[in-house]
């Protein structure tokens, strides 16, 4: 009896929050999105940056739900960079920050989550951001350490960063 007297309550407090939060909310939500041109140029210059470097690498951009945009592998990189690439970008969008900052700030489940599919908890990943809204993330994979790759992914977004800061 308690139980439903706890629930006829908790209801009776939530319903008119939920009504109000409703009322509030629009019935179509617009979403940036960014164009296939600016996440090829991004995966294009962060596997030309860590060629300059002398790295072989892919580089893979998702767009804000996890959908693969662009997925672009150098010459000699192996096939297996593609997917590692992938895995660090979906981490990127699952936290919403950097891959090596989740795998630094969730080290307590690191292990875990390197087990649900699709994601990779490993330095080379980085949000995409517009306006101050994550558009989409860059995964890089293949130089000799997640850090080399997250700089080669952060060069190429610093190209393009300014576009991105005066997108309303």
């Amino acid at each position: 009896m308690i139980t439903l007297y706890r629930i006829i309550i908790s209801s009776a407090l939530i319903t008119p929050m939920l009504a109000s939060a409703e009322a509030e909310i629009p019935d179509v939500i617009s979403v940036k999105k960014m164009s296939m041109e600016l996440a090829a140029e991004i995966a294009t210059k962060s596997v030309k940056t860590c060629r300059d470097q002398g790295y072989q690498v892919s580089a893979v951009v998702v767009d804000r739900s996890g959908n693969t945009q662009v997925a672009m592998r150098d010459v000699h990189a192996s096939r297996f960079t593609l997917q590692i690439a992938e895995e660090k970008a979906n981490a990127v969008i699952l936290g919403g920050v950097s891959s090596g900052e989740i795998r630094k700030n969730r080290e307590d489940i690191r292990q875990e989550l390197n087990h649900v599919d699709g994601l990779l908890i490993m330095q080379g990943g980085l949000p995409i951001s517009a306006a101050g809204s994550i558009i989409g993330a860059v995964g890089v994979s293949g130089a000799p350490g997640g850090d080399k790759d997250e700089v080669c992914a952060q060069k190429a977004l610093d190209t393009v960063q300014e576009r991105l800061d005066f997108i309303e």
